[in-house]
């Protein structure tokens, strides 16, 4: 009988490990929104890593974080780095990697804690008569890890949920 367990776990272990093999290479989350403001005005508050404070979700996540913001002011070359006790806030940094005002933004995402990643974050913005559609994206590479992670906690509903909140907070601010 225990031998028959153990078996039955070890195979359902097994099929765990080649289901994860099968996913795919890349990952993907974005959310978009319509902002009743011109791309400009809602570009500044992206490109510009000072203002992130004002609608960034993940600035709410731990009050006592550790910032630093260096490199440019703004722009290609901005930097912000943070560490947080708080798992979820984790160590990282951002540094735009490329500002094509007022339609498109590039930021090099890299995460060492809570679990280490490399992505790309892009914030493009289209004009739509009196409104800009702004789409959030976050796009890289998915290792074998996170590919096992991602049976069981889904990426897109845990991420978008963060990205739609902050698309909710930059609307608010740049429709005043």
């Amino acid at each position: 009988m225990t031998e028959a367990i153990v078996i039955i776990v070890v195979v359902l272990f097994a099929a765990l490990l080649i289901y994860a093999a099968t996913k795919p290479d890349l990952f993907r989350v974005w959310r978009a929104a319509n902002i009743k403001a011109p791309p400009d005005r809602i570009f500044s508050l992206i490109n510009d890593f000072h203002n992130w404070d004002a609608w960034s979700p993940y600035e709410k996540m731990d009050p006592a974080m550790k910032r630093n913001l260096s490199g440019t002011s703004r722009g290609k070359g901005a930097v912000y780095e943070w560490e947080s006790n708080n798992s979820k806030a984790g160590i990282g940094r951002m540094e735009i990697v490329e500002s094509s005002p007022p339609s498109r933004i590039a930021i090099q995402l890299d995460l060492t804690k809570p679990f280490e990643g490399h992505n790309i974050i892009e914030f493009t913005l289209e004009a739509n008569g009196d409104e800009t559609n702004v789409i959030w994206d976050m796009h890289g590479t998915d290792p074998y890890i996170g590919k096992i992670m991602g049976i069981f906690c889904n990426r897109d509903s845990m991420v978008g949920k963060d990205f739609e909140e902050g698309l909710v907070n930059l609307k608010a601010i740049a429709e005043r």
